[in-house]
Order: C-alpha cells, then structure tokens, then sequence
C-alpha cells in the first residue's frame, strides 16, 4: 500500500524550532512532488510548502520555512524556524505521485502535531 508517514512534531515554545520529515512505506519518494500542509484548530488545511520530484525545486516557502530532500534516505523535511503560537496545527505530507506541485493529493499521512506553547 501507498503510506505516507510523518514524525518530529511536539511541542516547543515560541521562538524555538522544529524539523518534520515525512516518509514513505510501499513505494520511494524520489520521483515525485511532496507538499506539507497543515490545519490549525479551527481554521481550514492550508498549503505550506511543495518540493517537486526529480529535480526537488521548491514550489513555494515561507520565510521561517525551509522544504527540503534527501534523496539518500528518500526523506522529504519541513524545517520549522523561529515558531510561532500561529503555527500551532497538524502537519501532513502529501502526494499525487507527480513529479510536478499542485494537482491533487491522492495519498496523504495522518499529521504530525506541532505546538507552539504560549
């Protein structure tokens, strides 16, 4: 089966910083297009970042947000800087199984909880 896995959610105090990453299980990341979303409380999922596959350009990036791949460990990261209580919201990776951003997302993991305690 097609799973996809996130990890290194907790809780961390603002300012502080995070890295999520995302795996996958039944097939390899390589090829294709990850993006990370999250949903805060209340509030609709929401896009954050995209690295496409093949080439891992970065679709988009917040400023505090760097998306990157390692193509060794076949690992797709959201490193999380200088957080902030807004960030607070399950992260989930996610793919169409293309190599290129946008589209939808077929396969998605379950989230990872980041909070940023205030």
């Amino acid at each position: 089966q097609v799973q996809l896995v996130e990890s290194g959610g907790g809780l961390v105090q603002p300012g502080g910083s995070l890295r999520l990453s995302c795996a996958a299980s039944g097939f390899t990341l390589v090829s294709y297009a990850i993006t990370w979303f999250r949903q805060a409380p209340g509030k609709e999922r929401e896009g954050v970042s995209c690295i496409s596959g093949y080439d891992s350009l970065p679709d988009s990036m917040k400023g505090r947000f760097t998306i990157s791949r390692d193509n060794v460990k076949d690992t797709v990261y959201l490193q999380m800087n200088n957080l902030k209580p807004e960030d607070t919201a399950v992260y989930y990776c996610a793919t169409g199984l293309s190599s290129r951003c946008g589209g939808v997302m077929q396969y998605w993991g379950k989230g990872t909880l980041v909070t940023v305690s205030s």
